[in-house]
């Protein structure tokens, strides 16, 4: 003989239930939200330039990731130690960032582009919508 549930424990199953979804979508949310924090965070840091002229701190600012210098090793170079040279950059794929760059050589700010690889990140500065670009490597230092 089989017996049917009462009322209180199939309202209590439906209680359960819909607080096991609500946990799981919870649950893909913040999965989803560390995702992208994961991606910009990978960028955070100090990377010092391979031509050894500079270095750049990485850090947010506000939603997004900036690059202002550190370091600089002439004195008597264009750009200045706290100047951000790297503004608005988002995800824009796997490793990858776009947003402006500037330039304290030229006093100029272009399309930026970040990929990083490892230890190693490129940086580019386009113009004409990207068929030019100069690229500079950096090697992560913490």
């Amino acid at each position: 003989m089989t017996t049917t549930p009462g009322f209180a424990e199939r309202n209590w199953k439906q209680r359960s239930e819909r607080d096991m979804v609500r946990r799981s979508l919870l649950v893909c949310v913040a999965l989803a939200a560390s995702a992208h924090f994961a991606l910009a965070g990978e960028v955070l840091g100090e990377w010092a330039r391979d031509d050894g002229k500079a270095k750049v701190r990485f850090a947010p600012c506000g939603g997004a990731v900036c690059g202002a210098i550190t370091w600089l090793r002439d004195a008597d170079a264009k750009g200045k130690v706290g100047q951000r040279v790297f503004f608005d950059m988002k995800p824009s794929g796997d490793n990858a960032w776009a947003g402006s760059a500037f330039n304290p050589e030229d006093g100029q700010n272009y399309t930026g582009r970040m990929t990083l690889a490892g230890d190693r990140l490129s940086t580019a500065g386009c113009v004409f919508g990207g068929l030019i670009c100069k690229t500079v490597e950096w090697t992560w230092v913490r």
